[in-house]
């Protein structure tokens, strides 16, 4: 049986001191309490990297540029209802402080903790590249 495919895309939002931006998903959302990198689906005739500056700007209250995101990794991950497949962006710049918009608690965390937050299935392997390749 062929899954339908949900086309999100994610941050890795690494400030100066090289923390990552975590955020977790709020209560009454599937997987609640879980960590994930900040993003969202992918509209209709949007790119992901337009998703992604969408998604920064109502999730966390900042500005990205597109020409600050760079591609850095994906997941593709089959859930029991959909097939995941999920660009990770890379970007060091922003303008603002990231707020939680939508009530979920944010983290800066260092790659090295990332054990330390539980994440979603797919978030996992996204995790442990950044830990080995930044």
């Amino acid at each position: 049986m062929t899954q339908s495919v949900l086309f999100v895309s994610a941050v890795a939002l690494i400030d100066a001191q090289g923390r990552v931006l975590l955020a977790q998903r709020p209560q009454g959302k599937h997987m609640a309490g879980l960590w994930e990198f900040p993003g969202g689906k992918v509209h209709d005739n949007e790119t992901p990297e337009e998703a992604l500056v969408r998604e920064m700007k109502e999730e966390l209250d900042l500005t990205v540029a597109v020409s600050d995101l760079a591609p850095l990794t994906f997941a593709s991950h089959a859930y029991e209802a959909f097939h995941l497949f999920m660009p990770l962006y890379l970007c060091r710049a922003w303008q603002g402080e990231p707020r939680a918009m939508e009530g979920q608690n944010l983290a800066w965390v260092l790659p090295q903790d990332f054990d330390t937050y539980p994440m979603p299935p797919a978030d996992g392997p996204l995790a442990e590249w950044i830990k080995t390749k930044l």
